[in-house]
């Protein structure tokens, strides 16, 4: 099966759920780099006005769209200047690791959300009206892609945030080597999404690992809103 697109199988009737899911994953993910850049000493991304959680200064129109269309995409980058950082590599892999993380956190507030409206009634399993159903649409698109954008960041290519982390974590000497290649990373790219035999070999066991993910957060959300 291929997890990545079982997950990511829009209908047209979902489309503008899946719109807003993203643009409420997107700019939190953004912010999150910037926020904890400022915080760290760089005031890059405060100057760009980034550190916002305003869909409008994260937004990229084409990433959206190839997102929707072929399953992965990108909002604008934070800049990010480590050389403002009193420890630029620690402190960059955090600021790497801030937008994949509040992804999860965002997908383990949705399920705890979807939990209590099940407790609560506001939605239910059958014979919802379409309040109800637009309701769990919604929550059940927000944990799933909040999910995806915490695995799908922490593929180690360029310029996802995996990348940034696995380059600050390297030594110096393989630093330099891992530079030499990000030219072509774009292609290593596309072919790991597009060419089936190699996709299935690489990025869908990461992506598998959603629906285990997706079943912790459902059993810890259980526990926390008393079944």
């Amino acid at each position: 099966m291929d997890a990545l697109n079982d997950i990511l199988r829009i209908k047209l009737e979902t489309l503008p759920f899946v719109l807003l899911v993203l643009m409420i994953a997107f700019a939190v993910h953004e912010f999150a780099h910037a926020y904890f850049a400022w915080k760290f000493g760089d005031p890059t991304a405060k100057m760009l006005g980034r550190v916002t959680l305003n869909p409008a200064k994260h937004m990229d129109v084409l990433g959206t769209l190839l997102f929707i269309i072929a399953g992965f995409g990108w909002a604008k980058p934070v800049p990010v200047n480590r050389a403002n950082f009193k420890n630029p590599r620690m402190m960059g892999i955090v600021v790497s690791a801030a937008g994949p993380i509040s992804n999860l956190f965002l997908a383990f507030i949705g399920t705890i959300m979807l939990h209590v409206s099940l407790k609560m009634g506001w939605v239910a399993f059958e014979g919802m009206t379409r309040a109800q159903d637009a309701l769990m649409i919604f929550l059940n698109l927000f944990i799933q892609y909040n999910i995806v954008l915490f695995l799908f960041n922490l593929i180690p290519l360029p310029p996802l945030d995996g990348y940034r982390i696995i380059e600050d974590l390297a030594p110096r000497r393989v630093q330099a080597k891992l530079a030499q290649y990000e030219q072509w990373s774009i292609f290593i790219f596309l072919l790991i999404v597009f060419i089936p035999p190699i996709r299935e070999r690489t990025i869908d066991p990461l992506f598998s690992l959603s629906y285990d993910i997706l079943l912790a957060f459902s059993r810890a959300a259980f526990f926390i809103t008393g079944g």
